[in-house]
């Protein structure tokens, strides 16, 4: 069942996919009406998984789901994975590559691989102070919290 992300409890679980490169205007319009439909068919075992969505800055896939009433299963997280698998062939994207960063230069979001990444920061290109988004977040409250951070308070602290 689809909810508004915005009346998600601060508890529900969170699943964040970045895509490697941003999402054109004509391809978010699709994109949110593939995650409607898909948000609106998940359950599990049978019980509709009361979720919502976001897309951030024409990369970044949010989906949230409130486990009061029903939990995600093995099941129906693979129907998730399956989907975003069905998005990454649809765009000729990566969403499920873990082994790479996203962060801003400016106002502009990069993305690079994780030992790219360490080279950034041994040549002082990236710092403590360069916002990183923290993929990890596993509740609605860290998202809001704690995704879009100082890389000093994030897991890629250990590279700055």
């Amino acid at each position: 069942m689809l909810v508004d992300f915005n009346e998600l409890p601060d508890h529900s679980r969170i699943w964040i996919y970045q895509a490697n490169r941003s999402f054109t205007e004509s391809e978010l319009a699709e994109l949110e009406n593939s995650m409607v439909d898909f948000l609106e068919e998940w359950t599990a075992h049978g019980s509709d998984l009361h979720a919502g969505f976001e897309i951030k800055y024409k990369r970044f896939l949010i989906i949230g789901l409130d486990q009061t009433n029903a939990s995600a299963t093995g099941c129906s997280i693979d129907a998730s994975v399956h989907f975003i698998q069905s998005l990454e062939k649809k765009y000729k994207v990566e969403l499920l590559d873990r082994m790479n960063v996203s962060f801003k230069q400016g106002e502009y979001i990069a993305y690079k691989p994780l030992k790219d990444f360490k080279k950034l920061a041994k040549a002082k290109s990236v710092s403590a102070n360069t916002i990183v988004f923290n993929n990890l977040v596993a509740t609605k409250q860290e998202y809001i919290e704690n995704w879009e951070v100082p890389a000093s308070e994030s897991w890629h602290s250990r590279f700055v």
